[in-house]
C-alpha cells in the first residue's frame, strides 16, 4: 500500500503525557481506491470515514485509515515526539479512556489534485471533557494523500 505524508500536526496532547484526539489525518495515510487516480471525491470520503471513526472511538476503523508505516509527529509546548502506528494508536485508546464527550471535526478544502496524490488544506477541531473541563483545540495543516490499489475508505 502507497503511503501519503501530511505536514504539520493533527494529534494533540493534553496535559502532561495524557493525549485525547487523533491524528486522523495524521503523519501518514493511506486511501485506498480501484483506479490510481486521486479525486476530491477520495479525499472528501476519506475525511468522512476519519471523523466517523474518530467520533465513535473506533480504534479499529481509524487502525484500517492509516498505513501500517506511518510515523505520526507529535507536539505541544516546544516537545515533539513521533510514534509509530502501534504507538499511535495505543495512545489515542488511553486518551479517549481517560476522557468524555470527544468530537472530532474535519474540513478540507484548496484540493489540488495530480495524478495518484492530492495536497489540500485539513482543518480539524476536537473538543473534550477531562476532569470536568471542557477542551477544545483547532489545528490546521496541508496534508499530501496517496492513493493505493483496493476498495475506496
Amino acid at each position: 500500500m502507497k503511503k501519503l505524508w501530511k505536514k504539520g500536526l493533527l494529534a494533540l496532547l493534553i496535559k502532561s503525557t495524557s493525549v485525547v484526539a487523533l491524528a486522523v489525518v495524521a503523519s501518514t495515510f493511506a486511501i485506498s481506491a480501484q483506479a490510481a487516480t486521486m479525486t476530491d471525491s477520495l479525499v472528501q470520503n476519506y475525511a468522512s470515514a476519519m471523523k466517523s471513526a474518530a467520533n465513535s472511538k473506533n480504534i479499529n476503523q481509524v487502525a484500517r485509515l492509516v498505513s501500517d508505516d506511518a510515523l505520526i509527529s507529535l507536539s505541544r509546548k516546544g516537545k515533539s515526539t513521533s510514534l509509530d502506528k502501534d504507538a499511535y494508536l495505543k495512545l489515542l485508546q488511553t486518551g479517549w479512556n481517560q476522557t468524555s464527550n470527544y468530537r472530532y471535526e474535519i474540513s478540507i478544502n484548496n484540493i489540488v489534485t495530480t495524478g495518484e496524490q492530492a495536497k489540500a488544506n485539513v482543518t480539524t477541531t476536537e473538543s473534550w471533557v477531562k476532569d470536568g473541563q471542557n477542551v477544545s483545540f483547532i489545528t490546521n495543516s496541508r496534508v499530501t494523500l496517496t492513493v493505493a490499489t483496493g476498495n475506496a475508505v
